[in-house]
């Protein structure tokens, strides 16, 4: 399609994005505007301007809302567990095994990764910091060291792939007009590839400060930051203690289901894995997430109601709406980011511009790329790079999940006059915006980790910026040369 002065807008509207995340503010109202603008000249009608913005965003919350309804699912099930005192029964058998600051090192990426894959981390962190780092510490690892591990293994590894939830994949796929399972399994490897190569770095620069025998660290040998956060950590059990009449009565059930949640879990994780290495495509489309949101929903039920009984009626609509809450509150804002960048591909500005069916349907990130591929280098290692710097770029706003649209599309047009598959190219955009905005900026989720363990944000923003950048250029690397 020949360029029009609305493609120029967008284009114009997609630079001030990025620059505006550079300077570290919101994006929403750009892209708001930017689908205002963009719709009035391409349509000649302020009508439509106002039209459009509407389209973009119910579009969006279309083609979105199965994300946020296996978050709020995920959340209500965390909820439920939480009633019931097994979240904290789920992880007394891994505290037993932290014999020392190595093991321990081990033990905290590991469990970690796996609860950060099924419930997403921010839920999982004050599960993580309130029963397992302590036991970390004292078996011997630095509480920086413990700090950046859970950041990295699961603001990082897990969030990066988001291989159980798949929220990242269908992002990224929607946005580049592919295959959601195109994705998925490169950006399992290449989010293990990053995350392993940045816990191995961590653990040589650390190796020297972690105490090989907990049985000789006392309280002596700990850090100012070890004894602030165990002073807090000291005040919280404080709190417990005056609930143990509370606790007493969720005994049985709580062991019940600290044991039937991660088996039925593991069932999952098994299936899925089984149906995609033996059954050949695995599963179709949202399939994934409707099995595991379905199986969430009936251990929502089942553990609401072995708590509440008649009361359930009631209670399972609290946990639900508390789920709703958490989903929107973390994914409200990538619905207008994903309207507007959505307008870049033609399967959705019909819908967005309210077209007739037998119109062309403009593509305005796609048809710029296209027009401007004479002065792309086509190069796979110029474009691989390129795409792992945009992510890195949009996930200076904080979040990763609004920047992902962007990578999606730019990979979407780039992929062929640069001779790269879409997928590859998503894939290292998706893990450039989620490790950028989840490990490598002091305003991103990693302050939730910070502020549980009484730590700089900043200092461990820094802490995580030599590994996690390591990572991601060897990811990228080994994604351009072998896809």
């Amino acid at each position: 399609m020949e360029l029009t002065l609305a493609h120029w807008i967008y284009a114009l509207v997609t630079v001030t994005v990025i620059s505006t995340m550079l300077f570290r503010k919101g994006v929403v109202l750009p892209v708001i505007i930017g689908t205002f603008l963009v719709a009035i000249v391409y349509k000649g009608s302020f009508i439509s301007g106002f039209q459009a913005v509407f389209n973009a965003n119910l579009v969006a919350a279309k083609e979105l809302f199965s994300i946020f309804l296996i978050i709020s699912l995920m959340i209500a099930l965390l909820n439920s567990l939480k009633d019931l005192g097994a979240d904290k029964k789920l992880i007394v058998p891994i505290q037993k095994v932290m014999v020392n600051g190595h093991i321990s090192y081990l033990i905290l990426a590991i469990t970690t990764y796996v609860i950060s894959l099924f419930f997403w981390p921010t839920p999982a962190v004050p599960l993580i910091c309130a029963l397992l780092v302590p036991a970390a510490v004292k078996a011997g690892l630095p509480l920086m060291s413990a700090a950046v591990v859970i950041v990295i293994a699961g603001q990082g590894m897990a969030l990066s792939s988001d291989y159980i939830i798949q929220v990242a994949p269908m992002l990224s796929a929607k946005a580049a007009g592919i295959d959601k399972l195109l994705i998925t399994d490169k950006v399992l490897i290449l989010s293990l590839v990053t995350g392993l190569s940045a816990l191995s770095i961590v653990y040589l620069k650390a190796r020297k400060t972690i105490v090989q025998n907990s049985s000789a660290r006392s309280e002596l040998d700990f850090n100012e930051e070890e004894k602030a956060y165990f002073n807090v950590a000291d005040e919280l059990a404080a709190t417990a203690d005056e609930n143990a009449e509370v606790m007493q009565r969720k005994q049985k059930w709580g062991k019940m289901f600290a044991v039937i949640v991660p088996l039925s879990m593991l069932a999952v994780m098994i299936y899925m894995f089984q149906t995609k290495i033996f059954g050949g495509s695995g599963f179709e489309g949202t399939d994934g997430a409707a099995f595991v949101g379905g199986v969430a929903t009936i251990l929502l039920i089942l553990a609401t109601v072995a708590f509440n009984r008649i009361h359930a009626l009631d209670k399972i609509s609290d946990h639900l709406t508390e789920g709703f809450v958490f989903a929107f509150r973390a994914m409200a804002p990538v619905i207008p980011i994903a309207g507007f960048f959505f307008m870049g591909s033609g399967d959705f500005t019909g819908a967005i511009l309210s077209l007739d069916e037998s119109a062309a349907k403009p593509a305005f990130l796609f048809d710029m790329v296209q027009a401007g591929q004479q002065f792309i280098p086509q190069n796979s290692f110029f474009a691989g790079f390129g795409i792992l710097l945009v992510g890195l770029i949009t996930g200076l706003d904080g979040s990763g999940f609004s920047g992902l649209p962007l990578t999606g599309a730019l990979s979407g047009a780039m992929a062929g006059g640069v001779g790269m598959d879409p997928s590859t190219l998503a894939a290292i955009g998706q893990m450039g915006a989620i490790w950028g905005g989840g490990t490598l900026v002091a305003w991103s989720s990693l302050v939730a980790v910070a502020g549980f363990l009484q730590l700089s944000p900043l200092e461990l923003a820094r802490k995580n910026f030599v590994p996690v950048i390591s990572g991601l250029l060897i990811a990228t690397l080994l994604a351009i040369l072998i896809w």
